[in-house]
């Protein structure tokens, strides 16, 4: 496959303080199984962090890009244990508010035998994240970042929340700053499939690089192949589409440049959930550095590809240091 010769989004200087990469949402206390089984068979588990904003933006630290991420926590014990995980990381926590009137969301997490999908229940309606709104819109600070990543899960939270996401995106995209979308379907946070179609689908499209799996592109597109998959969305004006295609690696369709990128095998897979983020988090990062679209989905690929041989969600994304030389 040829590279691409297209330039990155025209973006201002900016001063050395600032991010490279901003994001907002969700962050939970995740409580994994320790044995197999149903959940409630289950009587010892490990307490991981969750949350596909935070491991994105955690993935993109350990790279050496700087990241912030804006969020609301429970004054409580599963908050104290977000900020400070979230924090060790070297993101920017600055714009993290405490809500001593609500709790911060937690997760259980079935132990898979084979490395598919683990079963999960969800504790986080009424979360103090469900209260994000427009009022935590900082535009100075947003207006430091080079890059704004967002993904499907902030706005199906609430009502706040969405209006919270979709303001963050049109003010970046105002300011010539590059945003990415990854739809993350979470259909039991929608009222029903049709609104997170119609409301997805409209967020991707004033997204620059759309981030979907295969199975939620074919979903949210009505169409079947990858490339019909990315057809839809650049047809609305998206710079780049890139299908996550697991084990096989990504479809990516971008400035005249389409192509797969091969995956990269690995000897067990331990757990699926974070491949999406860990992509997410070595492409943006490749991207931003100035590498081609296949460059940025190979190292992508080999991201996701750590993340899955670890149980908790990032716990298994790695350093700058680790990353091949190719990459």
């Amino acid at each position: 496959m040829s590279q691409p010769s297209a330039p990155l989004t025209n973006q201002p200087q900016l001063p050395p303080e600032s991010f490279d990469v901003l994001t907002l949402g969700e962050s939970m206390a995740l409580l994994a199984a320790q044995t197999t089984g149903p959940l409630h068979e289950v009587s010892h588990f490990t307490r991981y962090l969750a949350g596909a904003e935070t491991n994105v933006a955690i993935g993109l630290a350990r790279l050496g890009l700087r990241v912030g991420w804006l969020s609301r926590l429970g004054q409580d014990a599963f908050g104290d244990f977000v900020l400070d995980a979230v924090r060790r990381e070297g993101v920017d926590v600055s714009h993290v508010v405490r809500d001593a009137s609500r709790s911060t969301g937690f997760m259980l997490k079935g132990r898979s035998l084979h490395g598919q999908d683990p079963t999960t229940d969800y504790y986080r309606r009424g979360s103090a994240a469900s209260a994000l709104s427009v009022a935590d819109f900082d535009a100075p600070w947003f207006a430091r970042a080079r890059h704004l990543h967002l993904t499907g899960i902030a706005p199906a939270l609430s009502a706040s929340s969405a209006a919270l996401v979709a303001h963050a995106m049109q003010a970046m995209r105002e300011l010539g700053r590059s945003v990415s979308f990854d739809p993350n379907l979470r259909p039991r946070l929608w009222s029903s499939p049709e609104q997170m179609r119609l409301h997805l689908n409209a967020l991707a499209i004033q997204a620059h690089w759309v981030l979907p799996g295969l199975a939620e592109g074919q979903w949210l597109t009505g169409q079947h192949t990858p490339a019909q998959i990315a057809r839809f969305f650049l047809d609305q004006g998206v710079q780049a589409v890139v299908v996550k295609l697991g084990a096989q690696g990504a479809y990516v369709a971008a400035d005249g440049f389409e192509g797969q990128v091969p995956g990269v095998p690995v000897s067990q897979v331990v757990d699926t959930v974070g491949a999406g983020d860990g992509f997410a988090a070595g492409f943006i990062s490749a991207r931003l550095e100035g590498r081609s679209w296949a460059e940025a989905a190979a190292r992508g690929n080999w991201v996701g590809a750590q993340a899955v041989q670890s149980a908790g969600d990032m716990d298994g994304l790695p350093l700058r240091a680790a990353l091949p030389a190719h990459l």
